[in-house]
């Protein structure tokens, strides 16, 4: 009961002394019922008894040990411990990278360690560890920044996409952003990130994630309003082509675009540079000018420079969300897909709405030089290739 209420006040050496006080007290046998008592060493009592017939003049209060007392560090008794750990974990600054035997292996701390040892170090993995921290090193994984190529006129792109944006805002009309989302797998397939349930009970799925024909694959292509902070996917089962990325955005126009904006006539477009809507893609005009010629529309598209597409407002604004929204949770269905992918929302507001697209979209349809010459198409002055405008004709 002493030890108890007295343990979590006093230091190592005064609890020391404490205990050597009450053995000696005790007389013979003292040093044994201490022990059982609290769960010391005899070793430990028995040091304090000598301390106490020595009559040591006391320590500072502030510190548990004498000066340069406890064992040395490894790293202090082992000069070359750190820089043969640090050629380790860095083998491209020290002599020839082929030379590491880690250079193409994961550098956990057990591989680490084992390695030393077989340098002749004598560590643990916990040493490796509190070296590691020491040097500042973390456990860090790889981060998406490396973007290819810079094209010189990147930043020059940006300025004009964003004035465009904001001129076509500050007018009130309608400015979205498309693109397509991962394929993802139709059935009891493993959806990363993890989701509350009982504990002992996760939801089982398919070891293997092999395409199950009679269930294919879903294909969201989304149209994100960045003035409204809306959100359309239409889930397509065919071919991710030009046609079907026209067939959303017009799918967009009449449930959500033509109700909010009404009898607005222009739209913005901002879109990848590659991909079912890119820049070169003849298809991708060829629909967009049936789309215009329909609603009357005229349509303006900028396309982000190559090598950007991470930079695309949809990709932060709304799949990320939907990604969340549905982590842990297998797609079992269409139907659950789009009803995972209706129910995303924000604490922002953001409001998204979703559809099946079971039409066929083959590929390799070629747009002829005759068709071409039919897009009522005006390139812009600045990179006409990224900056073009579609306007409403007759002609086909």
């Amino acid at each position: 009961m002493k030890y108890e209420a007295l343990a979590p006040m006093l230091t190592e050496r005064t609890l020391r002394l404490w205990a050597a006080a009450e053995a000696s007290a005790v007389g013979h046998g003292g040093i044994a019922l201490v022990v059982r008592a609290t769960g010391m060493s005899a070793t430990r009592v028995s040091r304090g008894i000598q301390e106490l017939k020595s009559n040591e003049a006391p320590m500072d209060t502030a510190r548990t040990r004498r000066p340069g007392a406890g064992r040395k560090r490894t790293v202090d008794t082992d000069p070359t411990l750190w820089p043969d750990l640090s050629a380790l974990v860095e083998p491209t600054t020290a002599g020839n990278p082929d030379d590491s035997p880690l250079r193409w292996t994961s550098k956990s701390l057990r591989k680490l360690t084992c390695e030393l040892q077989a340098m002749g170090h004598s560590v643990s993995h916990r040493i490796v560890a509190g070296l590691l921290h020491e040097h500042d090193y973390t456990l860090q994984a790889n981060r998406k920044t490396k973007e290819g190529s810079a094209h010189p006129d990147r930043d020059a792109q940006f300025v004009y996409l964003n004035d465009l944006v904001l001129h076509h805002r500050q007018q009130c009309l309608p400015v979205v952003s498309v693109d397509t989302k991962k394929k993802e797998l139709i059935g009891d397939f493993k959806n990363p990130g993890r989701e509350w349930r009982p504990k002992g009970e996760p939801e089982r799925v398919k070891v293997h994630d092999f395409v199950v024909p009679a269930q294919g694959k879903a294909i969201p292509y989304g149209v994100y309003d960045l003035s409204r902070d809306e959100g359309w996917v239409s889930v397509g089962i065919d071919h991710d082509t030009a046609s079907f990325a026209v067939n959303a955005i017009r799918s967009w126009w009449k449930h959500m675009g033509r109700p909010s904006y009404g009898a607005m006539t222009h739209l913005l477009i901002t879109a990848d540079a590659g991909g079912s809507n890119g820049a070169r893609t003849r298809l991708w005009k060829w629909e967009l000018q049936r789309f215009a010629n329909r609603t009357g529309l005229t349509i303006t598209v900028c396309h982000y420079p190559p090598g950007t597409s991470k930079w695309n407002k949809i990709e932060h604004r709304l799949f990320s969300f939907i990604a969340m929204n549905w982590r842990g949770k297998p797609l079992v269905s269409l139907a659950a897909t789009v009803n995972l992918i209706a129910g995303t929302t924000t604490a922002a507001g953001l409001r998204v709405r979703s559809e099946i697209d079971k039409r066929t979209y083959p590929q390799g349809i070629k747009v002829t030089d005759a068709q071409m010459n039919q897009i009522n198409l005006a390139p812009h002055d600045f990179h006409g290739d990224w900056n073009y405008t579609i306007r409403p004709s007759t002609t086909n």
